[in-house]
């Protein structure tokens, strides 16, 4: 949040929906742009630049219904770009006339690549031009900003002749910009501080900073022209803008407000609109935000580790330099994963409802762990699944050691079990059946003593996609009659459901020689080693 500060605060001009809607592809309609600006009015920005007016007819209504509606008395200044050409900047101050704060921005190259190249003029008609425009300007409206296109490759001798011209002619804020992100965070630092020490009439500005992203240093960049004495950053949401983007408004305000301590200064911004302003800006534009983009993305505030987890239950402090809900985030996410800890995930279960421990706690972290391993995220579904296949488990008077099977059409399936007694003895059962599931069941049945009868077989998707869980149900009956006929369900997760049935079958077939009139019967029984005799044919 912003913080008190004897110096000037630091202005944040938003350019999302004229620098940002260059990013290919992120074309916005007028009434999308005026839901972006109204996002930023309660976003708090000082500046919202509504667009290029000159550039098309729906961009000139565009700038015209955000001044009228936006640029209200106590709204953001509404800005205007144009090129230095008078039909321009006529067009800018017909689109921003009627907000309560009009500014009109206006540009002109000071680089010798783009003098010679692209305007093709020497540099005494650049400053002629430069003079000409901003007064041209500046009799139209009394808040004009200059910006020398690709500053931070022009001659420091003549970018500050080409500024001292524009404050003579009537600017009143120059925006310093690194149009191709060619600068060092040191070197710009150092260019701003050279021009406001160097160019006649400095103090009567605002100077700005306004820097592109194509060597990732966008946001370390504005933030040192703003230490070298800089109080305007222009930036975008998202950081979207052309070729790899502008400084990232979310970064800048975040910065400023979390390192108060080296801060010169702070802003206006209402830092809990951010992660609203950044969804609406994705959604309208169609530009995805990374998981792992500072402040907004998904992964801002999520943590998989074992050693994060286990410190953030302890104090959010040991692994978070600001807090989620500061920036409009639901709160922290302890993502369970392959490298999330026991901690995390029996504080996990507990929320779900499902407060293991013990024995049920190891093998639930130890299935949690196996499916982890499979799949990136496990999901609060898969938890609660989980959580009872611990609850509903039998006791483990076998245990099933290895499962293959074999099916497809027109086969007829076959399979084969391995089982293991408390004891440590194990055998191996086979058997046909018409499908995976029942071959399955007649393979456990030739190899526990209890006859059992399978009532229901049912299995379902915990989640979606290929990975999700499979959570097989299924109800074994005693063969007896009457009401001495018991049903017995057994219930399995797994990524296969063929192994999920099998485990299923196997709970079932457990519970039913737990009870008390199968026990005497299941232990004076011996292990039946050979294939029934079905298969041996």
């Amino acid at each position: 949040m912003p913080r008190h500060c004897t110096e000037p605060p630091v202005l944040i001009f938003d350019t999302t929906l004229r620098d940002g809607e260059q990013s290919p592809g992120a074309s916005l309609s007028s009434s999308e742009k005026l839901q972006v600006a109204r996002q930023l009015r309660r976003l708090k920005v000082d500046v919202i630049e509504a667009g290029f007016p000159a550039a098309s007819p729906d961009d000139l209504a565009a700038v015209q219904q955000i001044a009228a509606e936006i640029g209200i008395e106590g709204g953001p200044i509404i800005a205007g770009l144009a090129r230095a050409t008078e039909g321009d900047i006529a067009t800018a101050w017909k689109g921003v006339s009627e907000a309560a704060r009009p500014r009109i921005h206006t540009f002109l190259a000071t680089s010798e690549i783009h003098m010679r190249h692209k305007l093709r003029l020497a540099p005494e008609e650049v400053l002629e031009k430069i003079s000409q425009r901003v007064a041209f300007a500046a009799g139209l409206c009394a808040d004009v900003e200059f910006s020398p296109e690709d500053a931070t490759r022009s001659d420091p001798g003549f970018l500050k002749e080409a500024l001292a011209a524009a404050i003579a002619a009537g600017a009143t804020t120059l925006n310093i910009p690194d149009t191709v992100g060619y600068s060092m965070p040191a070197e710009y630092g150092a260019l701003i501080a050279e021009l406001i020490s160097g160019t006649p009439g400095a103090q009567r500005v605002v100077w700005s900073v306004h820097c592109h992203d194509d060597l990732g240093l966008a946001t370390a960049n504005s933030l040192a022209g703003v230490a070298a004495g800089a109080r305007q950053i222009e930036a975008t949401i998202n950081g979207i803008g052309e070729r790899a983007g502008n400084c990232a408004l979310e970064e800048v305000a975040m910065a400023l407000a979390t390192r108060s301590d080296l801060a010169p200064a702070g802003t206006a911004i209402d830092t809990r609109e951010l992660c609203r302003s950044s969804r609406l800006v994705s959604q309208l534009t169609g530009i995805k935000v990374p998981r792992n983009k500072a402040i907004v993305g998904a992964n801002a505030f999520a943590h998989e580790a074992g050693i994060h987890q286990d410190g953030m239950l302890k104090h959010a402090s040991t692994y978070e330099i600001m807090s989620p809900e500061d920036v409009g985030q639901a709160g922290t996410d302890l993502v369970l994963g392959k490298h999330s800890g026991r901690h995390a995930f029996r504080l996990r279960l507990e929320e779900l409802g499902f407060p293991l421990d013990g024995t049920d706690l190891d093998e639930a972290f130890k299935r949690f762990k196996d499916l982890a391993d499979q799949r990136k995220t496990v999901t609060d579904a898969d938890l609660v699944s989980l959580a009872h296949e611990r609850i509903a488990a039998p006791p483990a008077a076998y245990e099933l050691v290895h499962l293959h099977v074999a099916c497809g059409a027109p086969r007829t399936a076959t399979a084969t079990v391995r089982l293991r007694t408390a004891d440590g003895e194990e055998n191996v059962g086979a058997a046909v059946g018409p499908g995976p599931v029942d071959a399955i069941y007649r393979a456990m049945s030739s190899l526990i003593p209890a006859h059992a009868e399978l009532l229901d077989y049912k299995v379902h998707s915990t989640g979606r996609g290929a990975d999700a869980l499979g959570e097989v149900t299924v109800q074994l009956a005693t063969d007896s009659a009457g009401e001495d006929r018991k049903v017995h369900r057994g219930y399995a997760t797994d990524i296969d459901i063929v192994v999920a049935s099998a485990n299923a079958l196997l709970a079932g077939f457990n519970r039913l020689v737990a009870a008390p009139a199968h026990a005497e019967a299941a232990a004076a029984r011996t292990w039946r080693t050979q294939p029934p005799a079905e298969l041996r044919a």
